[in-house]
């Protein structure tokens, strides 16, 4: 744990992490706040309410991205986080005012297209003020800490508040939140690479996606999206299904289940730093994902027409939390390794859309199967869906996957600047990009 905190020992990378740590928990509060002021203004039907804000949420994340990462990347960095930032305090402010439900989807919709811009450009940051590996591995477990800490600190720190408050005092919460994150924020000086060519708006908006596509362990890290969103979904959305309905157990046993899925999740975090430093990506995420994939297959055959118990769900969600975070955390490794220092923002914005496409996949199908098929046919289905986007990553993302690849250059000029020092035929980290636009074949050996 103390080597995982030594990269806190940077100015920089510590006050972005307490930044993120303290938008994290006023977005926690914020999402307490939302449900009781849906219940608030429409009752019984504040269900309906939640689902839309989530969906417009999804749909904001998946289309905004991009297109916003088109634009920030010719703007200073520290400005842009700032402003999104002020915007979504601004939203949280005005939020516990509204009284027409085509409000709440207005403000949801301005809130989380911030939330979208702002994710990219601070997850791209972080390689450029932690340009060693073994540092950047540690802040993506931390980052990935704060998340766990968040599903488990907001909801306790909203019902603490709860009992001397109004629900709207927690908008309050939210709004000091993304206000202190904005001062951190500006309290650095972070870096900003500039474009080393100009290019248009379609080139810009499309530039993440063209990237990931075109390289292969990315192609593979989408198929792993898939698997960690079916089985992400499971839990998110049955959980409630199962303590409550199925097993008759009090809310409070809801908390309990998502706190050990989010306890399984710290643990991988925690143990990651130390793995990583002697596997390779590939060799933890892929059997990580095949885990989360056996796991619920097995639970499904186990509980087949029967109810799946108080003990063996607890066990389960553990087991699920530490999948996850194991495939969930080196992404950002990944993407590191597969981009210019310009084009990064681009390419974590990519990989922020695709990924929330798999969420607005697997959300709406593990509600459905829960309610129509029954809770052992959706682990099955979901189990079968994870084994198949395992075995997809395993295709697309080759066993081989060296950061120096040799290639040549036929159609380039011999006197061009890139061939200078190696000759056409040359070896050096190979990404996509304007002289590389796509991936060279490897030969075997």
């Amino acid at each position: 744990m103390s080597r995982m905190l030594s990269v806190l020992a940077n100015r920089t990378y510590r006050h972005l992490f307490a930044a993120q740590v303290i938008a994290l928990i006023g977005t926690g509060m914020l999402t307490v706040a939302l449900g009781l002021l849906a219940y608030r203004l429409a009752g019984a039907e504040a269900g309906a309410i939640l689902g839309t804000a989530l969906a417009i949420k999804m749909v904001a994340y998946v289309l905004v991205a991009p297109v916003a990462s088109a634009f920030t990347r010719q703007l200073p960095r520290r400005a842009f986080l700032v402003a999104t930032d002020l915007v979504r305090a601004g939203v949280a402010l005005v939020l516990p005012f509204v009284d027409q439900i085509w409000q709440v989807y207005v403000l949801v919709f301005v809130l989380q297209s911030c939330s979208a811009a702002f994710t990219p450009t601070f997850q791209a940051t972080i390689p450029d003020i932690l340009p060693e590996e073994r540092d950047y591995t540690r802040a993506l477990s931390l980052s990935r800490l704060a998340y766990d800490l968040e599903n488990l600190l907001s909801p306790t720190l909203a019902a603490l508040l709860l009992t001397v408050i109004d629900f709207h005092w927690l908008f309050g919460g939210t709004v000091i939140g993304f206000l202190c994150s904005a001062a951190l924020v500006v309290s650095v000086t972070l870096p900003s690479p500039k474009p080393t060519e100009h290019r248009g708006i379609y080139d810009r908006t499309t530039r993440g996606l063209r990237i990931y596509l075109a390289t292969p362990r990315l192609r593979g890290l989408l198929a792993l999206n898939l698997a960690v969103s079916a089985a992400g979904s499971m839990v998110i959305v049955n959980t409630v299904v199962i303590v409550q309905a199925i097993l008759q157990r009090p809310q409070n046993d809801v908390a309990i289940a998502l706190g050990l899925f989010g306890g399984g999740s710290m643990v991988a975090a925690l143990v990651l730093p130390r793995l990583l430093d002697r596997l390779s990506d590939r060799t933890v995420m892929l059997p990580s994902a095949a885990f989360l994939g056996v796991i619920l297959l097995a639970v499904a055959a186990s509980t087949w027409g029967g109810v799946i118990g108080w003990p063996v769900l607890l066990a389960t969600w553990l087991a699920l939390g530490i999948g996850y975070s194991a495939v969930q955390t080196p992404s950002g490794r990944l993407l590191k390794r597969s981009a210019a220092p310009d084009d990064r923002p681009a390419l974590f914005a990519a990989q922020f859309a695709l990924s929330h496409v798999a969420w607005l996949l697997t959300y709406p199908l593990a509600g459905w199967l829960g309610a129509k098929v029954g809770i052992p046919a959706t682990l099955a289905v979901l189990g079968g869906l994870t084994a198949l986007a395992v075995a997809a990553a395993a295709m697309l993302w080759p066993a081989s996957d060296p950061d120096v690849v040799a290639h040549g250059h036929a159609e380039l000029d011999p006197n061009h600047p890139h061939l200078r020092d190696g000759g056409p035929h040359h070896a050096h980290p190979y990404v996509i990009d304007a002289l590389h636009e796509r991936w060279p074949a490897m030969r075997p050996g």
